[in-house]
């Protein structure tokens, strides 16, 4: 009896030795897939990551689903599935919110090449518009030397009239209702700049409210209030006339400010504008642009607007 419990032990650990390198050879492949995949999940991770920071400089606004998906539990007899089954899935879903990302990526870069290389064009013609004609220098008429002891008749010169100048006391008034303007002063610098300007623009100075506005963007541009600041410009431009420039500071505003307070205001606006220099074409791509990229953040107001310079122009 003893000698059969010696001969069965000796057969099991020879069973054992002989079957340990088999399990150890079986799970090698499947723990250096699992680590393969790990890895892969973890570089697509980052990429998905360094994407959102592109589109996204300001944090995302939606934060990615690529988190492990919830499963249930499984049916009693069901075979459970391997960890490497949940990482390919996890790889899958990355893979194809990537590529997703990515396009919106290019599209987005296309459409803001396109607004560019227009407004480029605007800017130029605006800048052309706004430098004085030059004078067209008259040719001298040629001297000829008068014949002796008979002087020549020396014709009178008209004496042109000077420009209509402004009569010292209207400017004198002028000056005086825009010291009357209120400056604030509550110790935020940047804050009573655009206020200034805004009071300035309400009380209809506008050349004075562009001089105001145009220094505190350049002041603090760097600083919340810019926006504000910035869009209020092209008010002040379209106000006074002058849509072109308006265009421009307008699309400069949204270009620089994207996620500004008022860069909404500022595509609505920059669609007015362009009305008013008879562009309705380049204003509907404008229009298009506020609603894909502020559609469901519009107030009512500028949702109104749009609409209406939607008929204005004829957009389809």
């Amino acid at each position: 009896m003893r000698n059969l419990f010696f001969a069965t032990a000796a057969r099991a650990g020879a069973v054992l030795a002989l079957s340990a390198p088999l399990l150890l050879a079986t799970a090698t492949p499947s723990t250096a897939q699992s680590v393969s995949v790990e890895g892969r999940v973890g570089r697509l991770e980052k990429e998905m990551r360094a994407v959102q920071r592109k589109v996204f400089p300001a944090g995302a606004p939606v934060e990615a689903e690529i988190t492990r998906p919830a499963t249930s539990a499984p049916a009693p007899g069901t075979p459970a599935s391997t960890p490497v089954s949940d990482l390919m899935a996890r790889v899958g879903a990355l893979e194809s919110q990537l590529a997703s990302v990515t396009g919106q990526v290019e599209e987005n870069s296309f459409k803001l090449r396109q607004l560019e290389e227009a407004f480029n064009k605007y800017k130029a013609d605006a800048e052309s518009r706004s430098l004085p004609p030059e004078a067209p220098v008259a040719a001298k008429p040629a001297v000829t030397a008068p014949v002796e002891d008979t002087p020549a008749p020396v014709a009178a010169k008209p004496v042109p009239k000077p420009a209509a100048a402004p009569s010292a006391g209207a400017s004198d008034a002028r000056k005086a209702a825009v010291a009357a303007v209120e400056r604030p002063e509550t110790g935020d610098a940047a804050n009573d700049a655009y206020t200034y300007g805004f009071r300035l623009w309400d009380a209809k100075f506008y050349p004075e409210a562009q001089a105001q506005l145009k220094a505190t963007v350049d002041k603090y541009g760097s600083n919340s209030v810019a926006s504000r600041a910035q869009n209020l410009l092209g008010r002040a431009y379209l106000d006074d006339g002058k849509p072109a420039l308006a265009s421009v500071a307008f699309y400069e505003n949204y270009q620089k400010r994207p996620r500004g307070d008022r860069a909404p205001d500022s595509l609505a606006y920059l669609g007015e504008a362009l009305i008013q220099l008879k562009k309705p074409a380049d204003a509907c791509k404008v229009y298009q642009e506020l609603e894909q990229v502020y559609g469901d953040s519009l107030s009512a107001s500028l949702r109104g607007m749009m609409d209406k310079g939607r008929t204005r122009a004829k957009c389809n």
